[in-house]
């Protein structure tokens, strides 16, 4: 008998584009929707001893409700599995939770009529992160489809010191200034930036996966389009 053909082991990038096929992206305009989602944030930011209890069980502030505010929730086998928050800084719009904290940093590009993405409130169900590791990956490709469709200048992450070797190795962030306090979190908070179009080519060619399609971006972020309840990243890539 002849050997049997070893087939080569799936490439990181294969498996986070199969598991990018299997979720389902929702963004979160219903009460009930939002309210899933704050209670999956309390719980997973309480388990890093990152915020106080409250009673209510729930996580949120007033930039979920802002006119650039867009939340989302990443559902795998129809459980939430993951949420992330953006916040869209335009020269009409120009308010976002980093403002608050950073505001020397950020002012001057928000002067110079920059358009800004700002994930924050970025979290996964315990549970599923330790079966489904690279479920952060396909998370934060919301943001990364969000910088191609309004044609982002810079994206943020605001994000903890020991988080900030996830966003260096994967697109390049860079620290902006030292870890400052940040309003309802008990931990320091960094702030990392990214020139999205000299870094989008880049991030592509590396990562296959945070290309997307404009179908799917337009569904995500249109507000005059009704989204579909599911929606499903399968289409061939183009953007």
């Amino acid at each position: 008998m002849g050997a049997l053909a070893v087939l080569p082991a799936p490439s990181f990038a294969d498996t986070v584009q199969d598991l990018v096929e299997r979720v389902d992206y929702r963004r979160a305009d219903t009460p009930d929707e939002r309210e899933e989602i704050y209670r999956l944030r309390y719980d997973a930011y309480r388990q890093e001893g990152a915020i106080d209890p409250n009673l209510a069980r729930s996580f949120s502030d007033r930039f979920d409700q802002l006119d650039n505010a867009y939340v989302f929730g990443v559902h795998v086998d129809g459980k939430l599995a993951s949420s992330i928050r953006l916040n869209i800084s335009t020269p009409e719009n120009p308010e976002l939770p980093a403002l608050g904290v950073f505001r020397d940093v950020l002012q001057p590009e928000l002067e110079g009529r920059k358009t800004i993405i700002d994930p924050t409130r970025f979290v996964v169900e315990p549970s599923i992160a330790r079966a489904l590791p690279k479920i952060s990956y396909a998370t934060v490709r919301i943001g990364w489809m969000a910088c191609e469709y309004f044609d982002a200048d810079w994206v943020l992450a605001t994000v903890r010191v020991e988080h900030q070797a996830f966003y260096k190795r994967l697109f390049g962030h860079k620290p902006l200034c030292k870890a400052r306090p940040y309003p309802t979190l008990t931990k320091p908070i960094s702030l990392m930036g990214l020139e999205y179009p000299a870094a989008k080519e880049r991030v592509h060619q590396r990562y296959p996966f945070f290309r997307s399609t404009y179908f799917e971006r337009r569904m995500l972020f249109e507000r005059f389009i009704q989204p579909p309840h599911i929606l499903r990243p399968g289409m061939p890539a183009n953007g």
